[in-house]
């Protein structure tokens, strides 16, 4: 195996401050769906559809334990992870959060993103496209509970759905 030279870590984020004095934080929605579907379109030509998304799903979960290490490893009751959660995905613009079953002991969940950044918008394709937030997803409950996650999308705005559903169980 080489070196590798991108090992996450959220230096490489930057100062943003420092490095965007006059455009700050913020860029178009465009800028990000180009770049995800860009890379997914050269992605799938050397890999195929599949092992895109899993790729996708794999970068999502990491993105998740990140996110999740980075301002939420403190929180230790569901209620109060959650709130921050939406709070949270609100403010930066990632998404609306809304649970809509949640079985702690079963490890069980239904929950939506609206307005999400994958695909809110997009044209109807006859299929789910978000596997990203299918793994960021899986990291984040994984972080909070120490269980394994495995989560799929059941609606997705390319499927007609207005919003992006997904389940989430735990992997015994």
């Amino acid at each position: 195996m080489t070196d590798r030279k991108y090992i996450f870590s959220w230096d490489l984020l930057g100062d943003i401050t420092l490095g965007r004095p006059n455009l700050g934080p913020n860029t178009r929605l465009e800028v990000y769906r180009l770049m995800q579907f860009t890379f997914r379109d050269v992605m799938e030509r050397h890999f195929g559809t599949e092992k895109t998304n899993e790729i996708f799903y794999e970068a999502g979960k990491l993105a998740g334990v990140e996110f999740y290490k980075n301002g939420f490893s403190n929180i230790k009751d569901f209620n109060d992870f959650i709130k921050k959660l939406q709070e949270t995905l609100r403010d930066m613009g990632i998404g609306i959060l809304r649970i809509e079953e949640a079985d702690m002991e079963k490890g069980s969940f239904v929950l939506t993103v609206s307005e999400d950044l994958d695909c809110s918008g997009l044209p109807e394709l006859g299929y789910e496209i978000c596997a990203y937030d299918e793994g960021f997803i899986a990291g984040l409950l994984e972080s909070f509970t120490g269980s394994p996650f495995k989560v799929k999308e059941v609606d997705c705005w390319c499927t007609g759905d207005r919003t992006c559903r997904f389940t989430a169980e735990a992997i015994k």
